[in-house]
């Protein structure tokens, strides 16, 4: 072993995965102002996207095991979120009458209402980001990738 060439590879600045959680956070943090607005934290509007895009398929309510999956949670994270999502009014959660070990979360009325108001959010968060949009797409679809592969 080269103890230079090791030493090289354990420096924070040469790792891969620090680029992608600072990243992550910088990112994060500039959702913040914009999701205070509308009383979101960042995971929460997460899980409200997903059940946005299943009413919009036609899905009145989706399993908890299809949100796990879909936001790559498991229950133990995902359980407090949807406490308090249905604290705040904007979903319900009701056992499945086909098997009542299920859970489906249903958006309220106040949950879809809350929808309009998020329409402007990814926008908004493009503006704030020094890549312009084709080049922002072009990163995501490259990190798209590397998840599917990794």
């Amino acid at each position: 072993m080269i103890p230079q060439l090791s030493d090289e590879l354990l420096k924070l600045d040469n790792q891969f995965c620090f680029v992608v959680y600072a990243l992550s956070r910088k990112i994060t943090a500039h959702y913040r102002p914009l999701l205070q607005e509308l009383g979101l934290t960042y995971p929460q509007y997460l899980v409200m996207l997903v059940l946005w895009e299943r009413h919009g398929e036609g899905e009145t309510g989706s399993p908890i095991k299809y949100l796990c999956e879909r936001l790559m949670l498991d229950t133990g994270t995902l359980t407090p979120l949807l406490k308090r999502l249905e604290g705040s009014g904007w979903i319900q959660r009701a056992r499945a009458e086909e098997d009542e070990r299920s859970i489906i979360v249903s958006l309220t009325q106040s949950g879809l209402d809350l929808k309009e108001q998020a329409r402007d959010i990814p926008g908004k968060l493009v503006c704030q980001l020094s890549l312009p949009l084709d080049e922002l797409v072009a990163v995501k679809q490259q990190l798209e990738t590397l998840l599917r592969t990794s």
